[in-house]
């Protein structure tokens, strides 16, 4: 035994409202910088949809995550090193700037400083990429809270894999969120397709990093991550990706994303494993045993063994007891309702989500049933499967069977927790249902519903004997250090941190300014409107006053 420990995460899809909260937060903090304008680290998508890049989970144009030959074992679904080799500087299944979107503001500019005329003047939307005016016809999240329609719906990959009667009904069926970070998974495939091992897995946390000084901009890692949460930074030549907010982990806060999540829907926790049984886990024959096998091979942290081989192995003993108090590990292992995206990648995924149970309550209030009611609920799970089918084809590789049991355990907890808040006795049969008790269920209702901060993140700091490894590795990720191959001026938090005030608003020449300068700002001046109380005139949220021009 090999134990390690991973710093993971679950979303509750039932408590995720859309809002882009997590997206926007993210954006300011990790990709607010030239040469990544149309990254999103963390993006919220509207199933059915095509997604972000577009039909990401066609891996039959893609070609991302691994695969089993002939004889069993795990190869890239791209190609080996000679196929790698071969197409260095020609990579076919590389994703455009079209297919996620071309970046763009408006010439704010415009509007400030024209003269009084007839006609009120207008702000053209122009390219960050280019800096000419362009036609905006995609973007990061287009086809948010439009999952019905059919002229974008169509061409979600997950719904050729159902039947035609899903395809005719789903509109009318239902709608969910799908927030979307980096995996970091426990067999990563873009760490494998990288030909200068730029990317890497910290021992500490699991979490995956880019090496930018090793980076040599080949984007093999960006085919190669079948999710595609590798970006390509095209004015540093260098790879990007999600950090998982680690210099934030590491002193026991929760990720950007996380902290602000309006819903309350993300939990933070540590889960342990066998090192040594990933590739077993990985090269599991049938792709519908993935997810069983992923969850049978996380180590119970209580077991005494367990404790010991992880105290043999050095992890900390503050690590140990996080692992045992972590909601993570309790909805994956113990209750069993967080479920892998997409675990047919063989990738083994480390972030993992609560299905939505919403669709179905909504299908039968609107038939005039009672939706909170334990036998209605689970007839509807039963006789809906279109939402069931869909939801397989997500996380457990089409087998509906999982799906169906989670929503039946999140329909018997609310079914038996309207009794108890009723003030009406509560029935054991519920629980019993669904082979559960009824602490068990009470628990789990308690941990998504009431769970307090401390509770959603149980996140051990980093230790003061790992310090000095850990600013290495900081260092190594680090976008602009001292001599480094990063921007200048700009520290890990966004383009401005420890420098000059983040702007919140900005004209198109602003902003053209500060892309094609050597230093930070570009010697244009930025204004952050957040901070501005409205009083006087900020220097540079303004044009200067002249005679031919009104202000």
């Amino acid at each position: 035994m090999r134990p390690m420990a991973q710093v993971a995460m679950v979303m509750n899809l039932d408590k995720c409202i859309g809002c882009h909260t997590c997206s926007v937060t993210c954006k300011q903090t990790w990709t607010n910088r030239a040469g990544v304008e149309y990254v999103w680290f963390n993006n919220v998508e509207t199933r059915p949809g095509q997604g972000y890049p577009r039909t990401y989970e066609d891996q039959q144009r893609w070609k991302g995550g691994w695969t089993l030959d002939r004889k069993g074992r795990l190869r890239l679904r791209r190609g080996g090193r000679m196929h790698t080799l071969f197409t260095i500087f020609d990579n076919p299944t590389l994703p455009e700037l079209s297919d996620y979107y071309e970046p763009w503001t408006y010439d704010y500019d415009t509007l400030i400083t024209s003269p009084l005329q007839r006609h009120p003047p207008v702000a053209r939307p122009r390219s960050l990429i280019t800096g000419r005016e362009t036609a905006i016809t995609w973007s990061a999240n287009w086809d948010d809270n439009l999952a019905g329609a059919p002229e974008l719906a169509a061409a979600d990959p997950l719904l050729e894999k159902v039947g035609d009667k899903v395809k005719f009904e789903f509109e009318q069926t239902f709608m969910f969120y799908l927030p979307r970070i980096c995996e970091h998974c426990l067999n990563p495939a873009c760490m494998a397709a990288c030909p200068s091992g730029a990317i890497y897995k910290r021992s500490e946390d699991g979490i995956v990093l880019v090496d930018q000084d090793r980076c040599r901009g080949w984007r093999m890692c960006v085919s190669g991550c079948p999710y595609k949460k590798v970006y390509f930074n095209h004015r540093t030549g260098k790879a990007e990706k999600c950090t998982f907010c680690f210099p934030r982990l590491e002193v026991g806060l929760p990720t950007v994303c996380a902290e602000t999540c309006v819903g309350r829907l993300r939990y933070i926790g540590v889960m342990l494993y066998d090192a040594d049984t990933v590739g077993e886990v990985a090269a599991t024959p049938d792709e519908r045993d993935l997810y069983a096998a992923q969850r049978d091979a996380f180590l119970d942290p209580f077991d005494p063994e367990v404790v010991r081989a992880c105290e043999r192995a050095g992890i900390p003993r503050d690590w140990i007891q996080a692992a045992q108090r972590s909601p993570v590990y309790a909805l994956i292992r113990e209750y069993r309702v967080a479920l892998p995206l997409h675990p047919e990648y063989r990738t083994v995924p480390m972030v993992w989500y609560i299905p939505p149970l919403s669709p179905v309550v909504d299908a039968l209030r609107d038939t005039g049933h009672d939706a909170e009611d334990q036998d209605n609920l689970f007839a509807a799970i039963e006789a809906l499967r279109i939402p069931v089918e869909y939801l397989a084809q997500l996380f457990t590789a089409g087998d509906t069977a999982p799906v169906a049991a989670v929503l039946r355990k999140m329909a018997a907890m609310r079914s038996y927790m309207r009794d108890i808040n009723l003030g009406r006795s509560p029935r054991p049969e519920i629980p019993a249902a669904v082979d559960m008790s009824e602490e068990q269920l009470y628990e789990m209702y308690r941990l998504l519903a009431l769970a307090k901060y401390d509770e959603r993140y149980v996140i051990p700091a980093a230790h003061a004997e790992q310090a000095h490894g850990l600013e290495e590795l900081a260092t190594e990720c680090d976008l602009d250090r001292d001599g480094g191959p990063g921007m200048g001026g700009w520290g890990p938090f966004g383009e401005s941190s420890g420098g000059p005030t983040p702007v919140a608003v900005e004209n198109f020449r602003m902003l053209a300014d500060r892309q094609t300068a050597d230093e930070s700002g570009g010697g244009a001046k930025r204004v952050n409107l957040l901070n501005w109380d409205g009083r006087g005139r900020p220097e540079g949220l303004l044009p200067k006053r002249s005679g031919r021009h009104r202000t």
